[in-house]
């Protein structure tokens, strides 16, 4: 869908949301490979204040550290 998605908009990043909870994250590279452009904001909590930008090595030291 996201692949659609850019060949009509021109997508300049991807804000990922539910990053929360269990979810380990692993489509964020998946996103940002098929569609080759950076993650910007990442959602943290349910709220609009949740959204936080994305740090991509705090984000790999949380998937190697569990």
């Amino acid at each position: 869908q996201a692949r659609v998605f850019a060949e009509v908009v021109n997508v300049t990043g991807v804000v990922l949301t539910k990053l929360d909870g269990t979810a380990r994250g692993g489509i964020v590279i998946a996103v940002q490979r098929e569609l080759g452009v950076p993650v910007k904001l990442v959602g943290l909590g349910e709220g609009p204040d949740d959204l936080a930008l994305f740090d991509p090595i705090e984000f790999v030291e949380a998937i190697i550290n569990g």
